[in-house]
C-alpha cells in the first residue's frame, strides 16, 4: 500500500481510500458513476456473503467479508458527504447514541429481567423513537423495514402480531392452516389450467402461492428456526445433491441434460444413498 495512504489498520486511510476511488479527475470511473441505488445491491450481496461464512465457521473469509461489508458501509457514507448530507464520523455517532440510548440497563439505572425483556424494552424503545421523530404510526407493525428480505419480514410481522396475542397457541392450528393454503392454491392450479391466459386466476394464484409461504414462515418461527438458515440448508442440500447426480451421471458416460426425467430421478436416488452411506454414524 502506498506510503501517502496511511496505516492499512485504521479506518481513516479506508475513507481515504475510497475519497480517491471517488475524485472525479484521478478517481475509478466505475467507482465514480454510481449511487446509493447502484450499490444497495451489493450492500446486500455482502451482507449475505457474511452470513454464508459464518454458517461455514470459515473465520479466514469472514474477516475479509466483514472487510467487504465495511467497504459498503465507507461508499454510502462517501456519496453522502459529497452531497453535504452526512458524513461516516456521523454514521458512527449515531449508532453509538443510539446503543447507549437504547441500553440503559448497561448505561443507565434501569433493570432488565433476562434476553427476552430485553427484546421487548428494545421495542418499546424504537416505537418511541418513531413517535419523537414525529412518525405518527401507532400500529403494533409500525418500523418493519419494506426493504427487508420477505421471508423475514414475515417473520416480524408475526411475532410483533403476537406481542399482542395474534398468534396461535401451538403449532397444530398451523399445520391445519398450511393445508388450507395448499388446497387453495390446487384449486387456483385447476382454474389456470382451463384458463391459461386468464390474467385474475394467475393473480389469485400467486397469492395462494404467497400465503402458503407466509403461513411456513409462521410455522418455522413456532418450531423457533429461522427461515433463512432452514433454506440456506435446503439450497445447499439440493446444488451438493445435483452435482453428485451429474458426477454419476458423467461417470456412466451419460449427459444428465440428455437423459428422461426417470432416469435423471433415479440419480437423484444414488445421490441421496451416496450421502447417506458417508454420514457418520
Amino acid at each position: 500500500m502506498s506510503d501517502s495512504l496511511g496505516d492499512p489498520r485504521d479506518i481513516d486511510t479506508l475513507m481515504a481510500i475510497m475519497a480517491r476511488l471517488r475524485d472525479p479527475q484521478r478517481g475509478c470511473p466505475w467507482d465514480i458513476e454510481q449511487t446509493f441505488a447502484t450499490i444497495a445491491p451489493y450492500t446486500i450481496e455482502e451482507a449475505y456473503e457474511v452470513v454464508d461464512a459464518i454458517g461455514r465457521n470459515a473465520l479466514g473469509e469472514l474477516k475479509d467479508e466483514l472487510g467487504d461489508l465495511l467497504l459498503q458501509v465507507v461508499f454510502h457514507a462517501r456519496m453522502a458527504q459529497e452531497q453535504g448530507a452526512f458524513a461516516f464520523a456521523d454514521v458512527v455517532a449515531a449508532i453509538s447514541d443510539k446503543m447507549v440510548r437504547r441500553h440503559p440497563h448497561v448505561f443507565g439505572d434501569e433493570a432488565v429481567e433476562d434476553a427476552q425483556a430485553q427484546t421487548v424494552a428494545w421495542e418499546e424503545h424504537k416505537r418511541r423513537e418513531r413517535e419523537d421523530n414525529g412518525h405518527a404510526d401507532r400500529s403494533a407493525l409500525a418500523g418493519i423495514a419494506r426493504g427487508l428480505p420477505e421471508w423475514q419480514r414475515a417473520v416480524k410481522l408475526q411475532k410483533r402480531a403476537a406481542r399482542v396475542g395474534f398468534d396461535w397457541p401451538d403449532v397444530t392450528p398451523v399445520f391445519a392452516k398450511l393445508h388450507e393454503e395448499i388446497d387453495e392454491v390446487r384449486a387456483e392450479f385447476a382454474a389456470l389450467d382451463a384458463n391459461p391466459g386468464d390474467a385474475a386466476t394467475r393473480d389469485r394464484l400467486e397469492d395462494e402461492i404467497g400465503d402458503v409461504l407466509f403461513v411456513c414462515a409462521n410455522l418455522a418461527r413456532h418450531a423457533q428456526v429461522d427461515v433463512g438458515a432452514a433454506l440456506r440448508r435446503a439450497n445447499l442440500k439440493f446444488e451438493r445433491r445435483f452435482r453428485t447426480m451429474e458426477a454419476f451421471a458423467e461417470a456412466d458416460g451419460n449427459a444428465l441434460a440428455g437423459l428422461p426425467l426417470e432416469a435423471q430421478d433415479r440419480y437423484w436416488d444414488r445421490a441421496k444413498a451416496a450421502e447417506s452411506l458417508d454420514a457418520p454414524e
